[in-house]
């Protein structure tokens, strides 16, 4: 069998607890369904500017364009608030991103049953919860040129005398291809996507909704697409969630609507996401994996992070890197069933009480359930 290749980059702060937890269950699954990983580690953020004097060094880059995933943890934290912005821990982040070109940032926001009363929104809204928010991830306002902030000393008007420029620009081909992930994606899930811009009022928008639909009328027309303008989409998260199966959007709105949509489920200790690109060479996509929180530098070292979201991210990797669905169904129930029973970490604790828990114990327990199955 061939080993599936992992590159883990644990970060700063709660990075490295977190990922602990994932290192059982990768042994968990070579031990007991005889899969084998091909894993490394190596540094990103904080952690590797300290260490190398920048946030992600050529020969990690080089690393990561040459396994078939990335498991990222998180980076950043006070400390680095005063460097200069291109040493920053997020830019190593953002040149994986960039790098591996990875188009399509993927965001599931399910809730589990058990956490249905920890959502902002009642429990009969959100429990049984399950969709995905696909957001292009490398063009749009946050790339178009030209951009910047400018004097504006023509315009007498202007009492501060400044302009500020953003741009936003999208290609057909950066729609289509973003589009593509998200129909293939709906077509293993309940084959439905629904595509959210402002073709109102922006022209971007109006491209955006005719590239979709020419790729779902020319390539997939199997699968139900609908059309929704991204603010009112904004108001149907929170009015009905469970009207959606796979969202389609772009960088700014996709940053939005999928902050908005996890806090439907009640905690970001949760929360995996996903970013994948092109096919390699082996035919499978560029990948990486991180958990939707950040470092959390404030409860590193002290046993309190909620490792879910990581290990949740590594299931992510079994379904859509290594097509492994049975192994990651069997994990993501593993988790279910471990919150069944009201085994919580700290940021899980509510009125209702439940078993408190370390990292590390939740961990353990995940495991122990997945030999319990």
């Amino acid at each position: 069998m061939t080993a599936y290749s992992l590159l883990i980059l644990p970060g700063d702060g709660i990075g490295p607890e977190v990922m602990a937890e994932v290192r059982k269950v990768i042994d968990w699954f070579q031990t007991n369904r005889g899969m084998q990983f091909d894993v490394s580690e190596d540094l990103v953020g904080g952690c590797a500017y300290n260490a190398h004097g920048t946030p992600l060094t050529d020969a990690t880059m080089k690393k990561a364009q040459a396994v078939d995933a990335v498991l990222l943890g998180a980076v950043g934290g006070p400390a680095y608030d005063n460097l200069d912005f291109s040493v920053k821990p997020e830019r190593g982040l953002l040149r994986l991103r960039k790098e591996m070109d990875l188009f399509a940032n993927l965001r599931p926001a399910q809730c589990f049953d058990a956490l249905a009363d920890f959502s902002s929104l009642k429990r009969e809204v959100v429990a049984g919860l399950d969709i995905l928010i696909v957001r292009e991830l490398t063009s749009g306002v946050y790339f178009g040129e030209p951009r910047g902030i400018h004097a504006d000393d023509n315009n007498p008007d202007n009492e501060g005398g400044r302009v500020g420029i953003n741009t936003q620009r999208y290609t057909s081909g950066e729609i289509r291809r973003v589009a593509r992930a998200a129909f293939e994606l709906a077509r293993k899930r309940n084959n439905r996507v629904c595509s959210m811009e402002k073709a109102n009022v922006m022209e971007s928008g109006i491209l955006w909704r005719e590239e979709v639909q020419w790729v779902h009328d020319n390539e997939y027309p199997d699968v139900e697409l609908t059309h929704m303008y991204a603010d009112n989409g904004a108001m149907q998260l929170v009015r009905r969630p469970r009207q959606f199966d796979v969202i389609v959007t772009d960088n700014l709105f996709g940053d939005i609507l999928s902050d908005a949509a996890a806090m439907l489920t009640g905690s970001l200790g949760m929360l995996p996401s996903a970013s994948l690109g092109a096919p390699a060479a082996n035919g499978r996509p560029k990948a990486m994996y991180e958990p939707v929180h950040g470092s959390a530098p404030d409860i590193a070292g002290q046993g309190k992070a909620n490792p879910i979201a990581c290990i949740l991210s590594f299931a992510m990797a079994l379904r859509y890197s290594w097509d492994e669905g049975q192994a990651a169904d069997a994990l993501e129930r593993a988790v279910e069933k471990v919150l069944a029973d009201g085994v919580r970490t700290a940021d899980l604790m509510g009125p209702e009480g439940g078993t408190p828990v370390s990292t590390s114990e939740m961990g353990d327990r995940i495991v122990a359930a997945l030999s319990a199955a």
